[in-house]
């Protein structure tokens, strides 16, 4: 045998092993490739559901219920928790617009005032300039009146009349109404002293203020509230999904107390220390029963646009692997398990799909009947 036949004789022989060596591992990759696919997307072999059998007993002591999975239009409530806050259109912040020191207070937290009433009275070192020049022009404007136009002349007659609404416009602007203009040159005593009087009736919310307190322009001395009308602040979740329109309406409870309210503004912002969407009802207080700081429960009610299949959440179980699963009635007394896709929640209900309608659900009961599955699972395992 020449060494060329042996030379070809080996390459031949090595052509057929790795032949072989070829076909078998297509044989194992199919093999395995089999095995991939036969398992779920979560690394495991499908099993057919176990049933889980309950005796009438177990039925009994769990409080199983069992109900069909109809589609049906829902009636579903959203909660908010809410505050009850003086209406910010129908208050009034009651201030000076001069820099003065309180001489005396006359009227007390929570009383109920009337328009006009006298709140608070004051003194400024600017009131005495003010009500000096007032008094100085208006002689000069009464003066100049009773002489008339023609003794004194068209431009000294006009220049008495500017200064004198000049004057009086500047009491104005400093607080005095009209009335108080006019008891100024029948007052007896130092100038200087003058009132806010109350813009609106109305509860006095607040009176942080002290007698003998110089206070400055603008700071808020008693905030005057109409209470017949009450603003409720409902705070919903940020990614709450909710068309509340103007006008939509609610319920809110406030202690044992439930009354209607309407939507009067949402707010278009999330309020940055509660991370909560703002939406503000008008609430009537005709009574006086409710009153700014006051905690509330709102309740807004919805009607689906068309019939959907939704359970109540206690219906829903984990499985192990982490998916939504409900239990249908195979027969009384025996249920196996079905995973399910979530949709919309509706109050205390969930949408729910990849089930078919008009099938018998546990309602009620089902961690009794997913405790019973679980040992079930844990016994076959572990014989």
């Amino acid at each position: 045998m020449n060494a060329s036949f042996v030379h070809s004789f080996r390459h031949v022989r090595f052509g057929l092993v790795l032949s072989c060596f070829l076909f078998f591992g297509a044989v194992i990759s199919s093999t395995v490739s089999f095995n991939v696919f036969a398992e779920d997307e979560h690394g495991h072999e499908e099993e057919p559901a176990q049933t889980i059998n309950l005796s009438v007993k177990q039925l009994s002591l769990a409080d199983i219920e069992v109900a069909p999975l109809t589609a049906r239009f829902m009636d579903y409530q959203v909660y908010a928790p809410g505050e009850v806050k003086a209406n910010g259109y129908t208050s009034y912040l009651v201030s000076p617009r001069i820099d003065s020191v309180v001489l005396r207070r006359h009227v007390t937290l929570g009383e109920h005032v009337s328009k006009g009433q006298v709140l608070v009275t004051l003194f400024s070192e600017t009131m005495v300039d003010a009500q000096a020049a007032y008094l100085t022009d208006l002689s000069q404007w009464q003066r100049v009146q009773k002489l008339g136009i023609k003794s004194v002349g068209g431009k000294k007659y006009a220049l008495a009349q500017t200064d004198h609404k000049a004057a009086y416009s500047r009491l104005i602007a400093f607080g005095l109404n009209e009335q108080s203009i006019k008891k100024l040159p029948l007052m007896q005593g130092l100038l200087g002293e003058y009132s806010l009087n109350a813009e609106i009736a109305g509860a006095v919310l607040s009176d942080d203020f002290h007698q003998g307190q110089r206070v400055v322009a603008g700071e808020a001395l008693i905030e005057l509230a109409d209470e017949s009308q009450l603003w409720v602040d409902a705070s919903l979740p940020a990614n709450t999904r909710l068309s509340l329109p103007m006008g939509t309406k609610a319920q809110v409870k406030v202690g044992d107390t439930l009354v209607a309210a309407q939507v009067a503004q949402e707010a278009h912002t999330i309020a940055r220390e509660t991370r909560t969407r703002v939406v503000r009802l008008i609430m009537n207080n005709a009574d006086d029963q409710f009153h700014p700081g006051m905690f509330a429960d709102v309740f807004f009610t919805f009607k689906t646009a068309k019939p959907v299949l939704a359970v109540p959440q206690s219906a829903l179980m984990r499985s192990s692997d982490g998916d939504w699963q409900v239990f249908v009635e195979v027969k009384p007394g025996s249920f196996k398990a079905q995973e399910v896709s979530l949709g919309k929640v509706l109050g205390k209900y969930t949408v729910i799909g990849d089930i078919q309608a008009d099938l018998r659900i546990v309602t009620k009961g089902a961690f009794f009947v997913a405790s019973q599955a679980a040992k079930g699972a844990f016994d076959a395992h572990n014989h």
